[in-house]
């Protein structure tokens, strides 16, 4: 599930600064857009997607126009931008619509143990050639 984040209270509560010692190492994701954005409108199904195949990253999105101080705390100048963070810090960005690059941050960062046994059977996925 996608949440709204529509307030810098908010923000601030589940974002930056509301991390407690079970989510600190829980990856967030946060979605910059814009409601007039095409390609905002057209990267939300994959970012819901996102949700659904990694249930232990955080995923947010927050509309730029209506929470315009966090927006710019945050430098936003391209819609959209995403934002990972860890431990109320940000550790990396994309901008733009690009589903391959915001897959593999979110592959890079989310950690734990879910990745590690995701790295376990990757490991063990391995193709057998007969000769």
């Amino acid at each position: 599930m996608v949440q709204e984040i529509s307030s810098k209270a908010e923000f601030v509560t589940r974002i930056a600064e509301g991390i407690d010692d079970e989510r600190k190492d829980r990856l967030i994701v946060l979605d910059c857009y814009a409601t007039w954005c095409g390609p905002c409108r057209a990267i939300a199904p994959k970012i819901i997607q996102f949700s659904q195949d990694y249930p232990d990253v955080e995923f947010y999105k927050m509309d730029v126009d209506t929470v315009t101080d966090v927006a710019g705390d945050l430098g936003v100048r391209a819609m959209p931008t995403f934002y990972f963070y860890k431990g109320g810090k940000k550790i990396d960005e994309v901008v733009g619509a690009d589903t391959s690059a915001i897959k593999a941050k979110i592959e890079k960062y989310r950690g734990g143990a879910a990745a590690a046994a995701a790295a376990v059977d990757a490991k063990n996925d391995v193709e057998i050639e007969e000769a």
